[in-house]
């Protein structure tokens, strides 16, 4: 089906593009910007007129829930929630029931998502077989199967001399190695930032070095064995400035934060409020601020939703005992807006950490909008704000610090190989 979006204000953060101008698709294809191609009849128009059409977002840490854990979501619920997020490519860590350590779950968990004609799933494998951080995974067959990459997702990997072993591996294969910072004897048993609020509550404390410990590890291992590493979740300024420096004598970093953390601090952990309790923790409003000018000064590739929905029984249990994670695909966009608009950021270096480069660390052929690209985009209302509530969300988790809150950015198409997966 040919289709035409019509005034809409076109942002291509790759190519640099920021105009208003019409966009030509068919056969899933971007055939023409600006002028019609010749002979060219659109079966449907769509008025984009004061919104922005932009790539579709790609984000880089989505947990779909499946297979294992259908009680907390479903892969027809989550993907709802990508779209309606205008997501068009997402990776899910390899975390699991079963682990995702075996080429025929990844063939499943593929077929699966295609089935349902949504976004693009990107599966992470796992780096150690079952995530217990033991034995190296069959990545080349991984790899084969559909693994984008290998990490450990939440999970540690507290034997270094595996660690030196994965990448050394990886390194020989040209695969990527994912791994999140936190050194686990230093951690355990932590479910906050060690400072002012744990201290006041009583809670178990994660100290900023439990990240740092782990970095100073990973980047040491990265320059032995010349491993590309993507670091996930960064949570400090001390995190911060040693990618900061590593990337600056040439190693082959790239890294990301949670759109939680470059808006939540300790602080807003309140009376116990277990909506809060992520991984890594919440910290400081000075590694907030850290996180933001990260971002800014592109240390900080990307910004992800670390998407984990939880059910309610999890959730309201004590701050200590509940489930950590909070849903997040729907507030991907609103939440990098907002951070975009209060550090007056230009629209299209904010929707590039939302598309182009997560797409870029993924090594896929996404975020970007150029003629004879795919179909993928994302239509939405900049000015338009909307509250988040447990029933405006798509998402079977309803667990996010946001909620009751007003956000700008409302979703109003999203389109995927052309065709029209959400119309809001």
């Amino acid at each position: 089906m040919k289709k035409i979006i019509r005034s809409g204000r076109f942002i291509d953060p790759k190519s640099g593009t920021d105009a208003i101008m019409d966009v030509f698709i068919a056969a899933g294809k971007i055939v023409g910007l600006g002028e019609s191609p010749p002979g060219f009849h659109a079966n449907r128009e769509i008025d984009a007129t004061n919104m922005i059409v932009c790539p579709g977002l790609v984000d880089l840490s989505a947990r779909l829930r499946e297979p294992g854990f259908e009680y907390k979501a479903t892969l027809e619920s989550e993907m709802a929630a990508a779209v309606a997020g205008g997501i068009t490519s997402l990776a899910c860590p390899p975390d699991t029931d079963p682990v995702l350590d075996e080429p025929g779950l990844v063939e499943m968990l593929k077929h699966r998502a295609r089935s349902l004609n949504q976004a693009h799933v990107y599966p992470v494998g796992a780096l150690t077989q079952g995530l217990k951080g033991e034995r190296l995974t069959e990545m080349a067959e991984l790899r084969d199967a559909g693994c984008i990459a290998f990490g450990q997702s939440n999970m540690p990997l507290p034997n270094i001399r595996v660690m030196m072993q994965a990448m050394q591996y990886a390194s020989t294969f040209g695969f990527v190695v994912w791994l999140r910072p936190q050194d686990m004897n230093l951690a355990d048993g932590g479910v906050a930032h060690d400072g002012e609020v744990s201290t006041r509550l009583g809670l178990p404390p994660v100290p900023v070095c439990a990240e740092t410990v782990a970095l100073a590890n990973i980047i040491l291992m990265t320059r032995e064995t010349g491993a590309r590493v993507h670091l996930c979740r960064i949570s400090s300024a001390e995190g911060v400035a040693m990618i900061r420096a590593a990337r600056q004598q040439g190693l082959p970093i790239t890294c990301d934060v949670s759109a939680n953390h470059i808006h939540l601090s300790e602080m807003d952990i309140g009376f116990f409020n277990s909506n809060c309790h992520l991984i890594p923790p919440l910290r400081a409003l000075g590694d907030r601020d850290a996180l933001r000018a990260g971002l800014l000064d592109g240390t900080i590739d990307a910004i992800c939703s670390d998407h984990a929905p939880v059910d309610e029984d999890h959730k309201l249990l004590p701050f200590a005992e509940a489930e950590a994670g909070a849903t997040g695909m729907e507030l991907l966009l609103p939440l990098t807006l907002k951070w975009g608009a209060e550090k007056r950021v230009p629209l299209a270096r904010v929707l590039a950490k939302i598309t182009v480069e997560p797409a870029r660390i993924l090594g896929v052929e996404a975020g970007c909008l150029s003629p004879g690209a795919t179909a993928d985009l994302c239509i939405f209302d900049p000015e338009q704000y909307w509250k988040v509530e447990a029933a405006a969300l798509k998402s079977q988790g309803k667990n996010t610090p946001f909620l009751g809150m007003e956000l700008p950015g409302r979703v109003k198409y999203t389109l995927i190989n052309g065709n029209i997966v959400h119309e809001g």
